[in-house]
């Protein structure tokens, strides 16, 4: 199938802010209206992250409209990473959202990386008007909380409770943790939300993953297998949950080419048939 990439600019949530985004999409004629996923990439990471750009394609060849985007401080986004948090990329994430579905349809699925996956999770849970046609979401290597993060970057550089802020090595790259964005983080309880996601999930995450542990995946299985009934949803989807072990795996999906082509036939196949 053929398709077309392009880049787009639009405001934040919250924030008088320019975020970056680039949409891939298919250009063939479709039956019916295309299925439009928005993708959320992980911390400190970019909408031009090699595993979001390759997969971003991938799910456009096979018929899906697809933004990804930078949250603010990032990538080609406006503003300033240190002042950033959960809260700001859950605000990012509802501006991306809101873009896409003037700018493609209504939004029938999310899929978000690492911590991008937690933010969609949480978002989906809100059950925001600009979601009313969300079918399904789907997570790679995603945390089961916010607060562990918090955790693992004080302990990378106690400084950020002893002096309100200090530097911390993401990646090969020198980042500033505020104490803010460890307060915020510490303050959201997503295991709560997680519960009141209204639609199929889809789990992907590795045993090897040395970065966010198998555990993570596992506390998020038992959370979405515990969810409250929704009248949008048939009784036989609304509570479909699915965990795909990806062995060998790393956490960016960076070693194996193969694990790439892997993780995007499962998501094309989730988006296709939940739209």
């Amino acid at each position: 199938m053929n398709t077309k990439s392009y880049r787009v600019k639009f405001s934040s949530s919250g924030a008088d802010l320019q975020l970056a985004g680039i949409v891939d999409r298919p250009t063939d004629p479709l039956a019916q209206p295309p299925p439009v996923v928005v993708f959320s990439h992980c911390f400190t990471c970019s909408k031009d992250l090699k595993a979001t750009v390759r997969i971003s394609r991938a799910l456009a060849k096979s018929g899906i409209c697809v933004l990804r985007y930078d949250m603010r401080g990032l990538g080609g986004s406006e503003g300033t990473f240190s002042e950033s948090n959960f809260t700001t990329n859950l605000q990012d994430l509802a501006a991306a959202i809101e873009f896409a579905t003037d700018e493609l349809g209504a939004v029938t699925g999310l899929v978000g990386h690492s911590f991008g996956g937690v933010a969609s999770l949480v978002t989906a849970a809100k059950q925001p008007a600009a979601l009313a046609g969300l079918a399904a979401v789907a997570t790679i290597a995603a945390p089961s909380d916010t607060a562990h993060l918090a955790e693992l970057l004080v302990s990378m550089n106690p400084a950020i409770e002893q002096d309100g802020r200090g530097e911390v090595t993401i990646g090969g790259f020198q980042w500033t943790i505020t104490q803010q964005m460890i307060d915020d983080f510490r303050s959201h309880r997503a295991a709560d939300q997680i519960s009141a996601v209204p639609c199929p999930v889809l789990l992907l995450h590795s045993p090897d993953d040395r970065t966010v542990a198998f555990d993570h995946a596992l506390r998020l299985m038992s959370l979405l297998q515990h969810r409250q009934s929704d009248a949008r949803q048939t009784p036989s989807t609304e509570h479909q949950v699915s965990l795909v072990s990806l062995p060998g795996a790393d956490h960016l999906l960076v070693e194996n080419a193969a694990d790439l082509v892997w993780v995007s036939h499962l998501l094309s196949g989730l988006f296709n048939r939940y739209r």
